[in-house]
């Protein structure tokens, strides 16, 4: 038997580089004496938790004795039932298998027997969040934000509290303000950005390393960040204390600023940023307020159709903006920001949308942070000005999956609307198909390719050229299509 299992475990380890299915196949024929050596082996072996496969798999793994095991997470709207585990017979390892895009990061926990909500103890991940720490799923492209980390050999800035009454409001809450490093021994006055939900960009969204990082490595010129936390959060940025907010912001909050601190009055260097509500009083800040704030960020944002109706139909700003919505974000607000989004493009405005796989969280949004800044108070590391036609223009993704042997997803990103070709090539350079042809708007776009279906059945396994023109340049990679 001392042999047999020997065996069996070299038989195991050698053979992990196969697929989690072989696992599941040799766990599942051997017997019961064996089993749970076989997961002891594979479990020492898995590299990392949770185990991701190729580009786009991924497995969820927990020991431990339950009934059930279910992971709700933003890839399934934190629905406490979805995503049930499953049992290996005769062991005590639960699994489940998932399919996510290459670059994807979604916060998640393991709910045991119905009610115990658990960190996956296996994943060393955590991510902060509203209601507490969630495990974070990290697909093998992610790339993790650097700017949220602190750096010990870099110049610092300062936090200075105040408590702030408000007149409109008639309460109290502590406001924050950053104060770049250059403050204190220039005369310089400096852009301003204005926090909603302020003390969760700070604790959550660790938006003091952002600005420290950012400067220091003068990707942002040195800005002074205003941090205001709600009192009220649904009624003041969502609800019938907007107005009330708004005047607490504008005639109480911001004169206070340029009073105590030196700061720019041009509204092109005062912006205002805000995730979820917090993004929809930012819009509704930018709308009514134009003269206070030229800049205006908002993050998976809820959009009131007082709002989206306002920037329809309202007078023509010089305001700009910049927004972003995850995949995995709430469902409703995705087609809100889309709205938007082609009000903005279809009247000319100045922005930037931007589209992650990711949710409605603090993980997200802290790691974008530097898009807004960068995109309104640009340093000289990126060389560029305060002018639309001097942003980048496009950006093209790995399509995935790649290989494939039926469809896949490709990606690009525009900065402008501009008139934009998507084609397939063989490789002998002939055009196999266009894909898309004609003006695009500003923002993320995806295309789904078939490579199977009727109108392309002369196609064959083998490499291709896809090729993105737009603006006068040109990008490329290569796709591999398996039949």
């Amino acid at each position: 038997m001392k042999k047999i299992f020997l065996i069996t475990l070299c038989f195991t380890i050698l053979s992990f580089a196969q697929t989690f299915t072989d696992f599941l196949g040799r766990v599942n024929s051997a017997p019961d004496s064996l089993k749970m050596s076989i997961v002891d082996s594979f479990m020492n072996a898995v590299p990392a938790f949770p185990y991701l496969e190729q580009d786009t798999l991924v497995h969820f793994l927990f020991r431990g004795n339950a009934s059930t095991i279910t992971i709700p997470g933003d890839a399934n709207q934190w629905n406490a039932n979805a995503f049930s585990m499953t049992k290996i017979a005769g062991t005590n390892l639960w699994y489940y298998s998932a399919i996510f895009e290459p670059d994807a990061r979604l916060d998640y926990k393991f709910v045991l027997n119905n009610s115990n909500w658990i960190l996956d103890p296996l994943n060393p991940f955590q991510v902060a969040g509203g209601y507490g720490p969630n495990s974070e799923l990290r697909m093998p492209h992610y790339i993790p934000a650097p700017e949220i980390q602190y750096y010990a050999n870099i110049s610092h800035g300062a936090l200075t509290d105040t408590n702030f009454y408000s007149i409109h409001l008639g309460n109290s809450r502590t406001v924050s303000v950053y104060l770049p490093p250059s403050f204190f021994y220039t005369s310089d006055s400096f852009p301003v950005i204005l926090f909603h939900d302020g003390l969760e960009y700070l604790s959550l969204a660790n938006a003091k390393n952002i600005f420290d990082y950012l400067i220091a490595q003068e990707r942002i010129v040195p800005t002074v960040g205003v941090f205001v936390p709600p009192v009220n959060r649904t009624e003041e940025y969502a609800g019938n204390l907007m107005p009330q907010f708004s005047q607490f912001i504008v005639n109480e909050v911001m004169p206070w600023v340029d009073r105590k601190f030196r700061t720019r009055r041009d509204p092109a260097y005062r912006a205002t940023l805000g995730a979820s509500n917090g993004g929809n009083v930012a819009l509704w800040l930018g709308l009514n307020y134009p003269q206070t704030f030229g800049r205006i960020a908002a993050q998976s944002s809820n959009v009131l159709s007082s709002i989206s109706n306002g920037f329809q139909n309202g007078p023509q700003l010089s305001t700009w903006f910049y927004l972003d919505i995850g995949t995995y974000d709430i469902p409703q607000l995705i087609p809100l920001v889309n709205n938007l989004v082609q009000i903005l493009n279809n009247r000319g405005y100045v922005y930037q949308y931007r589209v992650y796989h990711e949710g409605h969280s603090w993980g997200n949004w802290r790691a974008h942070v530097d898009n807004a800044l960068e995109m309104f108070f640009p340093g000289n590391a990126l060389n560029i000005k305060f002018q639309k036609t001097n942003l980048p223009q496009l950006a093209l993704s790995a399509n995935y999956p790649n290989p494939f042997n039926s469809s896949t997803t490709i990606s690009f990103e525009l900065y402008r609307k501009m008139e934009v070709t998507v084609a397939v090539y063989d490789i002998r350079g002939k055009m196999v198909r266009i894909l898309a042809h004609g003006q695009q708007g500003a923002g993320q776009h995806f295309i789904r390719w078939d490579g199977t279906n009727d109108r392309l059945d002369t196609v064959s396994s083998g490499i291709y050229l896809l090729v993105l023109q737009a603006g006068g340049q040109r990008l490329s990679h290569k796709m591999i299509f398996l039949r």
